[in-house]
């Protein structure tokens, strides 16, 4: 008996598993730059002010890509905005996805490429677009359509857009704060006698975390997107779940997961930084360009039997596996 669970469940421990992995990211920051400060003046003061200026990093970061960040990725796509006359069915699909989520209609972009794929950007429900290629309105039917924008439409109702912007900037601070102190100790930086009467310090501890300093700024990168990229894997899997919620119908989109995934066109407009945003990751595994990648997306058979769990069918079987390995 194949166990059957819900988009509500799926939703719940989703969320609860990106929050956690948002917060460790938060940690990492936070503790490299106590490590960097402590390490080279062996002051605590010192220490707590680096902590606070690398916060403080973050929140500028965050602050020019939450007001302009959504342009400059739709600018990248290539992306032009269509009206309802020149996309009528995308339009009534869009209409159908927002009514069910309860969010206000966004702004729909289609970008003239023959790679089916979508993406959703935005800060919020009230300022959100959804980019569709050509190539998914051409090879989709409308149940499909219906479970692509649906997965889309959950990433705007449920923040993921926002939550995901966060998560992006902690890491880039935390590659921006490494790469410094990398610099600063490669050209000749070191610990510097600093303990004072009041902050202590120096000695062996500072010694200490001066290494810890230097181990932390090269592995710290690499472990931030590490859990960036599960932190995308699962909003991927709540925005499908979601979709279920929306749409009532687990088939369309499971259709649809596998022919985006299946097809061999190359969405030429993507690239490393927005790779994450779309339905389906848009570099497929044969381009030179994914060699070194980590994967943004769940595999597209574990998205698959997810769907097929919500609905108590059985998971796919050893012919479909094999048909659906390698493309994600």
């Amino acid at each position: 008996m194949i166990p059957r669970t819900t988009f509500y469940s799926e939703e719940a421990a989703n969320r609860r598993y990106s929050v956690l992995l948002a917060f460790v990211v938060l940690l990492v920051l936070a503790g490299l730059g106590f490590a960097i400060g402590y390490g080279v003046t062996g002051n605590l003061d010192t220490a707590y002010v680096v902590v606070l200026g690398a916060v403080f990093l973050s929140l500028l970061l965050t602050a020019g890509s939450y007001f302009g960040g959504d342009s400059l990725v739709l600018s990248v796509s290539h992306a032009r905005e269509v009206t309802a006359q020149q996309a009528p069915q995308l339009f009534n699909v869009v209409q159908e996805m927002a009514v069910a989520a309860n969010v206000p209609m966004p702004r729909v972009y289609i970008i003239d490429d023959t790679a089916p794929n979508a993406f959703a950007t935005g800060r919020d429900p009230k300022h959100a677009s959804i980019a569709i290629t050509t190539g998914l309105l051409q090879k989709l039917d409308r149940e499909e359509l219906q479970g692509v924008i649906g997965h889309e439409m959950s990433h705007v109702r449920n923040y993921d857009i926002r939550f995901t912007l966060l998560v992006a900037v902690l890491v880039g601070s935390i590659a921006l704060l490494a790469d410094f102190f990398l610099r600063f100790t490669f050209f000749g930086g070191g610990p510097r006698r600093g303990g004072d009467r009041e902050g202590g310090g120096g000695g062996g501890i500072q010694i200490v975390l001066f290494v810890v300093a230097i181990v932390l700024a090269i592995l710290a990168p690499i472990f931030a997107r590490m859990v960036q990229l599960a932190v995308s894997r699962q909003r991927e899997y709540l925005a499908d779940a979601s979709s279920v919620e929306l749409t009532r119908n687990p088939a369309g989109l499971e259709r649809a997961l596998a022919k985006i995934a299946s097809d061999k066109e190359v969405l030429e407009v993507a690239n490393r930084a927005t790779q994450h945003l779309y339905i389906v990751n848009p570099i497929k595994k044969f381009e030179s360009r994914a060699q070194g990648l980590f994967s943004t997306h769940p595999p597209i058979a574990d998205r698959i039997n997810r769907l097929r769990q919500l609905t108590g069918e059985s998971p796919l079987d050893a012919t479909a596996l094999r048909q659906l390995q390698g493309l994600d």
